[in-house]
């Protein structure tokens, strides 16, 4: 029973039942079960870990809902992102797993969220990401909801809020809107949806399992790439390009006790060393000209 992981399979609402039999551990259990694992490599000490935080991961899943993407797919990401924080998990640092797992199941979503969405459309600047995250957050912050297309008052509000172009919050908006309109919505008195009556003009199957390969390669490289990168540069790295709200050089500085430069030149290191193992694994797969 003490190796038993509950699984999706089942149903979402099952699962969600069972993740509640796993019982909170106090700080004292928790720093137990940590030096086991860290120190000898116990599994099972590693197991209760992981458990007893699978509620947390349900809940922050839960907040990434309106993106549109299956909340089982979510709530396995993020247990993906748990696990990490588990195994990176230091006892002795003086604060709780929960606060350390946050971070790294954030970023587990994070990523998934901007593939799926395709980063190729929606932007890889930090910017572009933190106002792909935090649009929704503000717009209700500032009552915008619901309102159909933005002023040009509100758009410039925005941009000052996140600190991006007018341009990028218009797009960016429309194409969040356009992604939330639901194909369920009943058509008059009849029985039939909206999906219904619309066309098929999806891409044939070839060109749709293409992308899905692609895509799935891409995150492989972008794990694999994650690897090689020095524990520091993974953290700066991941803080700066993976993060919904993504801190500041000083912030960063202050954090690991360095400089602002020295934060910008581990970034700028980080990222060559992910762009290469990117850049390595696709580049076989094209034509020579």
């Amino acid at each position: 029973m003490s190796a038993y992981f509950p699984v999706l399979d089942g149903g979402l609402a099952k699962y969600l039942r069972d993740i509640r039999a796993f019982p909170v551990l106090e700080p004292e259990e928790e720093y137990m079960l940590a030096q086991r694992w860290v120190q000898h490599g116990d599994t099972g000490a590693a197991h209760r870990l992981v458990t007893s935080h699978l509620r947390l991961v349900a809940k922050i899943a839960m907040r990434y809902r309106h993106y549109g993407l299956p909340l089982a797919e979510l709530i396995g990401e993020g247990n993906i992102g748990l696990m990490r924080a588990v195994k990176k998990f230091d006892p002795e640092k003086g604060f709780r797993l929960a606060t350390y797992a946050i971070w790294w199941i954030k970023a587990s979503l994070n990523e998934f969220v901007l593939g799926s969405w395709s980063l190729v459309k929606i932007g890889t600047l930090a910017a572009q990401k933190k106002l792909f995250f935090n649009l929704r957050r503000v717009k209700a912050k500032l009552d915008m909801i619901d309102h159909g297309d933005l002023s040009p008052g509100q758009v410039r509000q925005i941009a000052l809020e996140l600190d991006v172009p007018d341009r990028d919050v218009v797009a960016m908006d429309r194409r969040l809107s356009a992604r939330d309109s639901s194909l369920n919505v009943p058509v008059g008195d009849s029985q039939l949806e909206m999906q219904d009556l619309v066309p098929d003009e999806s891409d044939n199957q070839e060109t749709v399992f293409a992308r899905a390969e692609e895509l799935g390669k891409g995150r492989a490289l972008i794990h694999q790439a994650m690897e090689v990168l020095s524990e520091r540069e993974r953290a700066v790295f991941a803080a700066r390009r993976l993060s919904d709200a993504p801190p500041t050089l000083d912030e960063l500085g202050v954090r690991f006790g360095v400089s602002r430069e020295r934060i910008r030149q581990i970034e700028a290191k980080a990222f060559e060393k992910v762009q290469a193992v990117v850049r390595a694994g696709f580049l076989p797969a094209l034509p020579v000209s």
